[in-house]
């Protein structure tokens, strides 16, 4: 039995190395602008795409490119682009929704993915897109059960993708879900011109909203939920009816997330899904990886449609819900590999000894330890402050200009 692949977002080097470091088994990166996430990430260029391949093979990672937005005419040559140098440099797959990067991927003979922005919910349409993608994502809205049916379907009726082998199916396992079918949203577009179906999406949905009487001008505003803002989905506690159900890829939502998020919500899907398969997944140890999730950003947790809600669950508040956040204290200058040594500069705030500290990077990834001990002009001392130069344990290398910061309580 194939074990479930597990893709993490990665919108940056830091995101993506986090990833890695965490146990994701493929990752999916934005290029240039064609992206659902052109405004809220920062996108890898053209000049990126080699080093990606090159951590992706010295990592054995599958990559994935998100080209799913609608194209215009004036966008083709520049799909082309992306799609000819993904080709290239050897990326596994290009993830798409609208036909014309689909029909190019086949001309040219690369891989393609079926986007959730084709809202595939059926059989039928599974069948339609073989000719195109032999991996297909799922519309967000199906139960799990929908979804069993489907894969079940795919093996009856041996419906194989331009490979050759039968179609897979991945799902969004965690992360922001959107009020629209599968992210097919025009708010943003009719209130600011910024069309989320071309990754400009400026989630107005998440605001608070006064309700007016438009006869007699009464104002009521909306309280306690944010009556457009789903809560994010958590399957964690699930995992094992989603790998029953036959589901081959379990996508984590975040590519606008920083490398924290990254890397602690890797880090425990990859510990369930592993646990699945050993036989040791408890009650006890999903409790305690909800409790991790919900320390980076989040927005409160709920199961998502699959196991059969009619209604989704609202946020109560703006933002994250996250137990702890990052204090930014200052940057990394050198590294002692052989005393496991790093040196660092305090550019703000202070730091004791007893604090937890996570240290970031783009070829780092992400650090998270506790403070043992501070050294400064080669004497321990019990806490640093701006402008303080200091040195202290770090189980990893770090390099120049890695970020340092304290991750406290929210």
């Amino acid at each position: 039995m194939q074990k479930l692949e597990l893709m993490s977002p990665a919108g940056s080097f830091e995101a993506l190395m986090s990833g890695i470091k965490a146990g994701c088994n493929s990752v999916y990166f934005g290029i240039e602008q064609l992206n659902m996430r052109a405004r809220s990430s920062i996108n890898f260029t053209f000049e990126d795409l080699k080093e990606i391949a090159q951590i992706a093979k010295d990592n054995n990672i599958k990559t994935y490119i998100t080209l799913n937005t609608i194209m215009y005419d004036h966008d083709l040559r520049l799909m082309k682009e992306i799609v000819d140098a993904a080709k290239f440099h050897g990326i596994n797959a290009i993830i798409a929704s609208d036909h014309a990067v689909l029909n190019y991927c086949r001309k040219i003979g690369m891989t393609a993915h079926i986007s959730t922005q084709c809202n595939v919910t059926n059989i039928e349409s599974v069948e339609f897109y073989s000719a195109f993608a032999d991996v297909m994502v799922l519309s967000r809205e199906l139960s799990l059960m929908q979804v069993a049916d489907i894969v079940r379907e795919i093996k009856r009726r041996e419906i194989t993708g331009p490979s050759g082998e039968l179609v897979k199916i991945e799902i969004f396992g965690h992360g922001a879900l959107c009020m629209a079918v599968s992210g097919k949203c025009y708010l943003s577009l009719h209130s600011h011109n910024a069309s989320a179906n071309r990754g400009a999406c400026i989630q107005n949905c998440r605001r608070s909203y006064i309700v007016i009487d438009k006869e007699e001008g009464y104002e009521l505003e909306i309280d306690n939920e944010y009556i457009m803002s789903a809560k994010d989905l958590c399957t964690i506690d699930f995992l094992d009816k989603i790998i029953d159900a036959g589901v081959s890829v379990l996508k984590i939502e975040g590519r606008g997330r920083s490398a924290d998020y990254v890397y602690v919500t890797t880090k425990c899907y990859r510990e369930a899904i592993d646990s699945i398969y050993e036989g040791t997944y408890t009650l006890e140890k999903i409790e305690n990886w909800k409790k991790e999730l919900s320390t980076v950003f989040n927005r409160g947790f709920w199961d998502g449609y699959y196991l059969g809600r009619k209604m989704g669950e609202w946020s109560k508040e703006h933002g994250s819900s996250a137990t702890k956040k990052k204090l930014y204290l200052g940057v990394g200058r050198k590294y002692f590999d052989k005393i496991q040594v790093g040196e660092f500069e305090l550019e703000t705030h202070s730091l004791k000894v007893g604090d937890e500290v996570i240290i970031t990077g783009p070829k780092t990834g992400f650090i998270k330890t506790k403070v043992e001990e501070i050294r400064m002009n080669d004497k321990p001392v019990n806490e640093v402050k701006k402008g303080d130069v200091f040195s202290m344990k770090v189980p990893e290398k770090i390099r120049p200009s890695d970020k340092l910061y304290k991750w406290i309580d929210a």
